[in-house]
């Protein structure tokens, strides 16, 4: 991946005769491609075919450089071939329940893209934004062999992003159907703001099942009246107090418990329907 490309110069653009659009939906892009290719179509083969295959050329040698710099940074410092959880979430060396992986690797990996990859995206193309949030020298350097991150870089990009409308630099024009509505990056970005706070914030804050069911107290309760056992082998020796202890925070727990799992499930969907926008 080069960080510039010629095609989408100024050069290019004044080559082209028509200026490309900023951002826009598939729809807009063939759009514009067929208008620009109709208006001027042997100017419009030099800006984005000729352009494209000089740049080739020019850039054989660093091109391939650049692979084999990708290559080290995706297998062993990115890990892109793998979903990943963090320490805090599945210990290394602990075993997980395949079905118990799924939440805690999706997220992990979704404020990977957040606080890592849209970090640097918001960055990469601004001096300004690589002082204000303090790019390290070796972020900057040609090999990056280092993971540099930046929840407060990646979340500016993203609040960027979730204002972005439809307007005349997507090729819209005023009164046109869905101009000056939010884009859908827009849209997309939203979504995950609201998924990226919903498990740094929200899922970190939700209490523990044992201790709001009241079942921890129970068990604490139990092995004080025991002896320190939590349990006598038949559990003939609960009182009717902590009987009925029992009984409530076991119906408690279990709601809570359902209702964590649901809330997961459903976040875990919503995370699924926005993969596609998760690209930098």
């Amino acid at each position: 991946m080069r960080s510039h490309y010629w095609t989408i110069s100024s050069f290019a653009d004044w080559l082209r005769g028509t200026p490309k659009i900023k951002c826009g939906t598939a729809e807009q892009w063939n759009d514009w491609e067929d208008k620009a290719k109709a208006a001027y179509p042997v100017r419009w083969w030099i800006a984005e075919e000729g352009l494209d295959y000089l740049q080739k050329f020019v850039y054989y040698i660093p091109d391939r450089l650049n692979d084999i710099r990708y290559y080290i940074n995706n297998r062993w410092v990115s890990h892109s071939h793998a979903l990943t959880a963090h320490p805090r979430d599945i210990q290394p060396g602990n075993w997980s329940d395949v079905g118990n992986r799924f939440l805690p690797c999706m997220f992990n990996e979704l404020v990977d893209f957040v606080e890592i990859e849209q970090a640097w995206h918001h960055c990469i193309w601004s001096d300004e934004a690589k002082t204000k949030f303090e790019v390290p020298w070796w972020r900057k350097g040609w090999l990056r062999l280092r993971t540099w991150r930046s929840p407060e870089a990646g979340m500016e990009y993203l609040k960027w992003a979730s204002g972005l409308t439809v307007g005349e630099d997507m090729g819209a024009e005023p009164g046109s159907k869905g101009f000056g509505e939010p884009t859908y990056q827009a849209k997309a970005a939203k979504e995950i703001i609201e998924l990226y706070t919903w498990w740094t914030v929200t899922y970190r804050a939700r209490p523990d099942p044992y201790e709001a069911s009241g079942w921890t107290e129970y068990c604490e309760l139990t092995r004080e009246a025991n002896g320190g056992r939590l349990f006598s082998s038949l559990g003939s020796d609960k009182t009717p107090e902590l009987k009925k202890m029992s009984d409530k925070s076991i119906k408690l727990l279990q709601k809570i418990e359902a209702a964590y799992e649901k809330e997961d499930e459903q976040m875990m969907i919503r995370l699924i329907r926005i993969r596609q926008s998760l690209w930098t």
